[in-house]
């Protein structure tokens, strides 16, 4: 038998105290959420124990996980043992190069990329590699690139990513209080009546025994509010204009569900036997698009809007249905 020596498992090495003044880009921000940012491979617990035992310091002086930022704070981290971080694939970014050209606009503070259907906006939950982690890694000299708001995986179109945390948090506020304006296209089941209908209706997240996550109807979730406009009608479906006014998750495909108009394309929510039709059609994806964006821009109060053309794939079942009707 031939043995082969062992090797030696590395322990993670012990910083030394460090010093960390605090900018206008991290300024708001808790305590907490900052450190455990900044030390990466540090378990969450382990930073909580330091904090309670007092040997976080912000200006010489102790303070709670709660405590908010300011510029010109002076943060102590005592040593620590952090474990190495994790390499990348080289690779990586090279096969993400094409996400540079679907950047619609970009500027110090923001930037809006029309992201294509199938790619999550962030990894987890199985996937290792989201877009926002795809422009970290072809941006690394970017210390700051968040994301504003969130799309679902099979739903293409304008995504607006934050470069500051000033930014972030002034286009947070605006999502809140319903300044940004959002406009969808969606293809839905059924000949629509009528013309513009809002439905406002208190939507809840469940996640059942089989444990995928869903969203429902209820009078103790949180209220949301859209409005459905026609563009298009076809004999089996109509184009739809659709308007969040709220931003909670599955708004638009949850709304039209209820009114009875499921979104094209739609596994969870939608119909089967509609979807089996348009499959016949070529049909392949959630026919959801986050077509427009209108907001104030964050620093300089200037009018913005943004729009990402229709997909080819979507644009062409629409063909196929106008020679169907």
């Amino acid at each position: 038998m031939i043995a082969f020596p062992m090797k030696k498992a590395v322990k993670p090495a012990a910083s030394t105290v460090r010093y960390l003044e605090i900018d206008e880009s991290r300024a708001g921000q808790r305590l907490d959420n900052f450190l455990i940012g900044a030390l990466k491979g540090v378990p969450k617990s382990h930073i909580y124990r330091i904090l309670r035992k007092g040997e976080v310091r912000i200006n010489r002086g102790r303070a709670r996980p709660d405590y908010r930022l300011e510029p010109g704070d002076v943060v102590r981290i005592p040593p620590l043992r952090q474990a190495p971080p994790a390499p990348k694939p080289e690779q990586d970014a090279a096969a993400f190069a094409w996400l540079l050209t679907r950047i619609l606009y970009e500027d110090d503070v923001l930037l809006v990329v029309n992201k294509p259907a199938g790619l999550a906006v962030h990894g987890g939950s199985g996937v290792n590699v989201g877009l926002i982690e795809a422009l970290r890694r072809l941006r690394p000299q970017a210390p700051f690139l968040e994301l504003a708001h969130r799309l679902d995986r099979e739903t293409s179109g304008c995504l607006l990513i934050a470069k500051t945390r000033p930014a972030m948090l002034a286009l947070h506020r605006m999502l809140r209080e319903g300044d940004i304006e959002k406009r969808y296209l969606a293809l839905v089941q059924g000949a629509w009546r009528g013309g513009v209908r809002e439905v406002t209706v208190a939507l809840e997240k469940n996640r059942p025994r089989s444990g995928e996550r869903r969203v429902e109807v209820s009078d103790v979730g949180k209220e949301s509010t859209s409005i459905f406009t026609p563009q298009q009608r076809f004999g089996i479906a109509t184009l739809m204009e659709i308007m969040l006014q709220t931003g909670r998750t599955h708004q638009a495909r949850v709304h039209a569900a209820h009114l009875g108009h499921p979104i094209a394309g739609d596994d969870k929510y939608g119909d089967r036997e509609f979807n089996r039709r348009l499959q016949q059609l070529g049909s392949r994806r959630l026919f959801l698009h986050a077509q427009r964006l209108r907001f104030t821009h964050p620093r300089t109060g200037c009018k913005m809007d943004f729009e990402a053309p229709l997909p080819d794939e979507l644009s062409a079942l629409l063909e196929r249905l106008t020679h169907e009707t």
